[in-house]
């Protein structure tokens, strides 16, 4: 092997968080605190499409880093050197937010054109690796290099045929990677490093939903808008508590359980794809509870924001609900918590003109979340005890 760099099957068992892990999300907060404040207010059906469009490309590319990382033991300089390009290449992307439909369009697209590079830099020492480990070289060409140059070439495409060039981009890297099936994965994912990085990622949409409350209370600086803040944070807690206490337990033991390709399909269904769904919906909440408090005089919340906090919550346990039939749950024992947690974020949009103030709006939220932790809790216990000897 010509590289410093091992697959994963040589490693050893204990596969911690690195540093310089950490130090990467960092750029992701700028990033849930810019996509968050596009849905601050009342944001339109367009506002929300634009939201997830930005999202995606972001999310995506922090998936394909973690894995590189999960896969491939190496502290070197030069990864250390590629990883930090990258921050400074989704650094770019995050400040052209705002505007990446306008003038900053460009800037955002040679962002992510950016993280393609390194992308490639950090899969190409994989084409080395002896058989069976070795990576084909076309699929890093393909997916990363190829990848890269059209991301660079769309900065000069005039808008809107740029956007249309994005998301043909984006199908056809989701072609490539679904046609993939784990074949060129170089070693067995480690499956604690893999949980423990997602879940890192979740800790940063929440503590952005945290970020949004304090600032929107110290704007406002009201008794209503401190009820606001107040209910708001147990709403934000009991999905700590769950997600923290059940979700990772359960993706722990699910992935753990499989080896080889359903292991790779496992991850990539639930790490990959249905996370995105997870994390986006976490900053809607975030981006609904600021406008909440924003708003906590007023007789009603906007339409958008109502949308926003309770769609968002909505998705949350919808997703939830995908991932439970991913691990082959039963269908009944996922409806009897999905059906309500879907279906009173939705009443409550369809409601919402006839609630009486943005508190109110919260509470019905709030409550739901928690009578959602409990019975978590409840059930937990009941397996607990039926295992005990």
């Amino acid at each position: 092997m010509t590289t410093t760099e091992s697959p994963a099957s040589e490693r050893a068992e204990h596969r911690r968080v690195r540093w310089l892990e950490l130090f990467f999300d960092l750029v992701f907060v700028a990033f849930a605190a810019q996509l968050s404040h596009s849905l601050h207010g009342d944001p339109s059906p367009q506002d929300f499409a634009v939201f997830l469009a930005l999202y995606f490309p972001p999310w995506w590319m922090w998936i394909n880093f973690t894995v590189s990382a999960n896969l491939f033991e190496d502290d070197s300089a030069r990864r250390r050197l590629l990883m930090l390009s990258a921050m400074a290449c989704l650094a770019l992307m995050a400040a052209a937010v705002p505007e990446a439909t306008g003038d900053r369009g460009p800037a955002y697209a040679l962002g992510y054109a950016g993280t393609r590079l390194v992308l490639l830099g950090l899969w190409w020492p994989a084409t080395r690796f002896p058989e069976p480990l070795r990576v084909p070289k076309w699929r890093p060409l393909s997916y990363s290099l190829a990848s890269g140059v059209l991301w660079a070439v769309s900065a000069f495409v005039p808008a809107p045929a740029r956007y249309v060039m994005w998301a043909l981009l984006i199908v056809a890297e989701m072609v490539l990677l679904l046609s993939a099936r784990g074949r060129g994965i170089p070693g067995q994912l480690h499956t604690g490093h893999l949980v423990e990085r997602v879940g890192l990622f979740v800790i940063i949409v929440l503590g952005e939903s945290v970020l949004a409350l304090i600032t929107s209370a110290d704007h406002t600086w009201t008794t209503e808008a401190g009820v606001v803040a107040v209910l708001g944070f147990v709403l934000l807690a009991a999905l700590w508590w769950s997600y923290f206490d059940f979700g990772t337990v359960s993706a722990e033991l699910m992935l753990g359980s499989v080896r080889g390709r359903e292991a790779y399909l496992l991850a990539r269904d639930v790490a990959g794809f249905l996370h995105f769904f997870v994390t986006a919906s976490v900053i809607a909440v975030a981006a609904g509870l600021a406008t909440a408090v924003d708003e906590a005089g007023h007789p009603h919340l906007a339409p958008g924001a109502v949308l926003a906090l309770a769609g968002g919550l909505a998705l949350y346990h919808f997703t939830h609900a995908c991932i439970a039939l991913r691990y082959r749950r039963p269908v009944a024992s996922v409806a009897i918590w999905a059906v309500p947690g879907v279906g009173i974020p939705v009443l409550v949009i369809a409601f919402a003109d006839h609630l009486a103030a943005p508190w109110l709006v919260v509470l019905i939220l709030g409550a739901e979340a928690i009578a959602h932790l409990l019975y978590a809790a409840a059930k937990a216990r009941y397996r607990r005890a039926q295992d005990a000897p």
